[in-house]
């Protein structure tokens, strides 16, 4: 049996406003939950720009004799040390970004369920949570 075309209707100004904002708060949580994410103290001594260099000195006398593996692996990690070394010395402005997620984080986070202890988890602070007006709930 054959279907009946479905009419479809335009949508409303109101539900593209809607999806317009919940597209904008999604944009905003993920900077900021990303930020905090590279933000984080890494393990074991920092890298400098130095020490960057003659690990790079190492690969390059590494491939020349590396088999095709050892060759992929030695690669990838010249990759991201360079990328290391070219992106090392830029800063995010963690602040503007926590500013920007209080003003969006309660509402989003009501709209998707998300409760506190989902937030604290991720890894964003009590204090931000309380000056974003979410309170600890118990389920």
């Amino acid at each position: 049996m054959p279907r009946t075309p479905t009419k479809k209707t335009p949508m409303s100004d109101a539900h593209k406003a809607a999806l317009a904002q919940g597209r904008e708060e999604g944009r905003v949580v993920r900077r900021y939950l990303e930020a905090l994410e590279s933000a984080k103290p890494k393990r074991g001594r920092k890298r400098t720009a130095d020490s960057i260099q003659k690990r790079l000195a190492a690969i390059e006398d590494k491939l020349l004799d590396a088999d095709q593996l050892t060759r992929l692996n030695l690669i990838e990690e010249r990759r991201r040390l360079e990328d290391e070394l070219n992106h090392g010395d830029e800063t995010v402005d963690l602040a503007a970004l926590e500013k920007d997620f209080v003003k969006v984080a309660r509402s989003y986070g009501e709209r998707k369920g998300i409760t506190y202890s989902s937030w604290r988890a991720v890894g964003v602070s009590a204090a931000t949570l309380q000056k974003a007006k979410i309170a600890r709930t118990r389920a």
